[in-house]
């Protein structure tokens, strides 16, 4: 193996490339138009451009791909994850051009990459799995006739792809149809093929996993397992290792199973099998035939390069280790960034500061365990084409509340400024006492973000007064003068306006005065505060482990400085197309109604009536893209006898 093509992007590629290296082996990047100045590619040894934007036209057209290998000579093709990693046409494609394909067979990703083909196997040998229903009639009234049969709650799921796209919790039977259509639209976007399935959910499990790697000559083993059960929208936010909930006993049992079921499917590589923990009994999720997102969980633990074992074993070696030589060590825990707003919305944009974490302050709680695997810099372009993750931090410590803290410090001490991230959510998420005391489970978040979201938002205003004053006065620094006169501020943070009274003092100090509150005292410029422009008196700023939007609306009319009246139109919250318009003009609507739903990097997301009202005008129409605050619908009052 002398150079390999890497067919992904981003933070999986750079993974790829700099094990590549250290191994000696060249690589090939590919890119499409908006990642033509990625760092993957100017990381690799060469790079190919694929001509185009969307994934369908790049990362996902095979003959692209192809022909790029053979262009440059590269006898290999690692797929990363996502994209085509789990397409056993494309594993095929690349056998058949003479390539060496760097994952499992063809025939054990059909056999696994499909969920009902991975339970129908599963069952065969042994792996429990919930009641459900996979069959190839597809058509509503089946769904319904064995969702009676199972009983509910029930989980409706694609079959195919991952990532938590397709699944919807169903309830009960009136929310049926639309789960079934939401996830139908969503598998067909993501995957490009609609199949479902439908089984018994269960309201209070974890999310565990368990790492194997097989060999081709016969040999397969189990690496420990990852508890992911923090996620939003199904897809997982926060990963750790070992699980608070599983001792050598559970993990044995659990990594049998997830031995038995790589083996029956003839699996070579590095694979997951995914588990719902439900007190001691587990049930099959499904088989990920594939690296996945948190695989630097695993290797903090064990000290292993998996991206290197997985070069071995498709070069024909055999696994560097046996089952009684892996040893886990310590605690890992890893986290995932995304530009996204405190209620999940993604957003794209371009990243206009960007700093890691700094080795010194970290190392005072953790020495040498931190780890940041990235694609950003400043100046990198967020689109909404691709997985919206901007990277993930992982840290490695003796014990879990070790872990915790030093993660948390390292979040702390992240800066990306410019759009939206989940940065202090996510350090949030790691202080609350549910998930600290390690009894986090799948439900997490919904039951306490929207805590969460207040405590930041509180955090927010408490801190909003000096990073709002550091970012006005940087465009026009304080004067070395005193000045007695007041300067009236008004400063608006989430739609609402706060009134500051500015007393320049000399020397770069200012003396702040706000209603109900001691005058204080600012020496400009601040130590830990940034600030970046995001628009016309308009700041995005940082300090510490909160972040914040603020607008100087000093200079507006009195009239538009208040907090908004009654809502009258419904705005676009960010990039994405319109994939659906369940209402009409002249239709009446309850405040929580769903007016409009957008597909987003991968997700659908719906935009709702924020009041009972009237539909006035829709101004956008199913296929149409949209950018962030344009009009997608205008309300009139609600009619008479409307619903509330």
């Amino acid at each position: 193996m002398k150079k390999i093509l890497i067919a992904n992007r981003s933070e999986i590629a750079r993974r790829i490339i700099h094990t590549a290296h250290r191994m000696g082996i060249a690589t090939v990047a590919v890119y499409s138009d908006p990642d033509a100045n990625a760092l993957h590619v100017r990381e690799a040894t060469q790079a190919v451009a694929l001509g185009g934007a969307a994934s369908a036209d790049t990362y996902l057209r095979t003959d692209k791909l192809l022909a790029a290998a053979r262009a440059t000579g590269a006898d290999a093709v690692h797929p990363g994850y996502g994209f085509l990693s789990e397409n056993a046409d494309f594993a095929q494609a690349v056998v058949d051009a003479g390539l060496t394909w760097i994952g499992p067979p063809p025939a054990a990703i059909r056999a696994l990459g499909s969920k009902a083909g991975a339970k129908a196997l599963a069952a065969a040998h042994g792996v429990p799995c919930l009641k459900g229903y996979a069959g190839d009639d597809q058509s509503d009234e089946r769904f319904a006739q064995e969702a009676a049969r199972i009983g509910y709650p029930a989980m409706v799921k694609a079959v195919a792809g991952g990532g938590g796209r397709g699944m919807r919790l169903v309830t009960d039977a009136a929310q049926l149809p639309a789960a079934l259509a939401g996830a139908r639209s969503e598998a067909l976007a993501g995957f490009g093929c609609g199949d479902l399935l439908i089984e018994r959910a269960l309201l209070q499990p974890r999310h565990v996993e368990v790492q194997i790697f097989a060999d081709a000559h016969g040999a397969c083993i189990h690496l420990g397992e990852r508890d992911c059960s923090v996620q939003r929208r199904h897809q997982k936010i926060i990963e750790e290792s070992p699980s608070p909930a599983v001792d050598a006993a559970l993990r044995e049992r659990m990594g049998a199973c997830a031995v038995a079921l790589a083996q029956a499917a003839g699996y070579v590589g590095a694979g997951t099998v995914e588990f719902l923990l439900n007190g001691s009994d587990f049930y099959l999720m499904e088989m990920n035939t594939r690296l996945q997102v948190e695989h630097p969980v695993t290797e903090a633990l064990t000290g292993l390069d998996l991206v290197e074992w997985q070069i071995r074993v498709a070069r024909g070696e055999p696994l560097p280790l046996t089952q009684d030589q892996v040893h886990l060590q310590g605690h890992a825990i890893e986290v995932r960034l995304c530009p996204e707003d405190a209620h999940f919305r993604p957003h794209t944009g371009r990243v206009l500061q960007f700093s890691a974490p700094p080795a010194a302050a970290f190392e005072r709680a953790a020495p040498g365990a931190l780890r940041f695997d990235h694609a950003l810099e400043e100046g990198a372009e967020v689109t909404p084409h691709y997985d919206a993750m901007l990277g993930k931090l992982i840290v490695h410590a003796p014990t879990r509340a070790e872990a915790i803290a030093a993660l948390v410090l390292a979040l702390h001490n992240t800066r990306v400024l410019g759009l939206p991230t989940n940065r202090a959510f996510l350090a949030a998420c790691l202080q609350h006492p549910v998930f600290a005391s390690g009894q986090a489970l799948v439900p997490f978040l919904a039951e306490y973000a929207a805590g969460l979201q207040e405590l930041l938002l509180n955090e927010e205003l408490s801190a909003l007064v000096p990073p709002a004053l550091e970012a006005i006065f940087a465009s026009n620094p304080a004067s070395d003068l005193p000045c007695f006169m007041a300067r009236s501020l008004r400063l608006r943070h989430q739609g609402e306006v706060h009134a500051v009274a500015v007393r320049e003092l000399g020397g770069g100090r200012l003396q702040v005065e706000q209603a109900g509150a001691e005058p204080v005292t600012l020496q400009l410029p601040q130590r830990g505060v940034y600030s970046v422009a995001v628009g016309p008196r308009r700041w995005h700023w940082q300090t510490g482990g909160v972040d914040g939007w603020m607008e100087d609306a000093s200079w507006e009319p009195a009239a538009r400085s208040g907090a908004a009246g009654g809502a009258t139109e419904l705005r676009a919250p960010f990039n994405g197309k319109v994939v659906a318009l369940p209402v009409a003009a002249g239709q009446a609507l309850a405040a929580g109604d769903t007016v409009v739903v957008i597909e987003s990097m991968k997700l659908e997301h719906s935009l709702a009536s924020p009041a009972a009202a009237t539909v006035a005008e829709l101004l956008v129409a199913p296929g149409q893209q949209v950018s962030p605050g344009q009009v997608l619908a205008r309300f009139a009052p609600a009619t008479q006898g409307a619903p509330a």
